[in-house]
């Protein structure tokens, strides 16, 4: 990958995506109720807000070490202070903006540089926010399964989701 290909990627393909993916990330954990953050749907599965602060502390730490130009594995727990959806909301927020900022800020040279992620993979940095998002995206889907049960409803995420297009009728028929 050439340097001025890295800013492209960076600038008009990974960055509106990973932006537009946000959106739709603070959808899903702004649709768990907040007395339903131990929901799991199994023994083995995450709780709610453990699966919730997954995603979003995940995805600073990809951009962490895009900035950094390698990865630190250390353990990031969850606050104390992030007790609900409402929190993870709010972290994510405060947290996610300032990053995607100083990923504009990297040089083309910092883009390019290759990154070893585990030792499983080996990456220019600018490509680790396309496995970022695919991160995301999985465990979003796995975090939307949680809504119904949760009584929540499910919110729109690549198209209108059957609660979105009931609350539509619903607004249509009283108009």
């Amino acid at each position: 990958m050439q340097p001025d290909q890295a800013s492209f990627l960076l600038l008009s393909v990974s960055l509106p995506a990973v932006k537009s993916e946000s959106q739709i990330t603070k959808q899903v954990i702004g649709a768990i109720p907040l007395d339903k953050s131990e929901y799991r749907p199994d023994g083995i599965s995450m709780t709610a807000l453990d699966l919730a602060w997954h995603i979003v502390v995940t995805e600073t730490r990809f951009i962490d070490s895009i900035l950094a130009g390698q990865f630190d594995m250390s353990p990031r727990p969850r606050p104390d202070s992030v007790k609900n959806s409402e929190d993870v909301l709010s972290w994510y927020t405060e947290n996610l903006a300032p990053r995607l900022k100083a990923l504009t800020e990297l040089s083309p040279e910092q883009l390019i540089k290759v990154i070893d992620f585990r030792g499983i993979m080996q990456l220019p940095a600018v490509l680790f926010l396309n496995l970022m998002m695919h991160h995301s995206v999985h465990h979003r889907g796995q975090l939307s399964m949680y809504l119904r049960p949760c009584g929540a409803k499910v919110p729109s995420i690549y198209g209108e989701s059957y609660d979105a297009k009931e609350a539509r009728k619903a607004k249509q028929a009283g108009a």
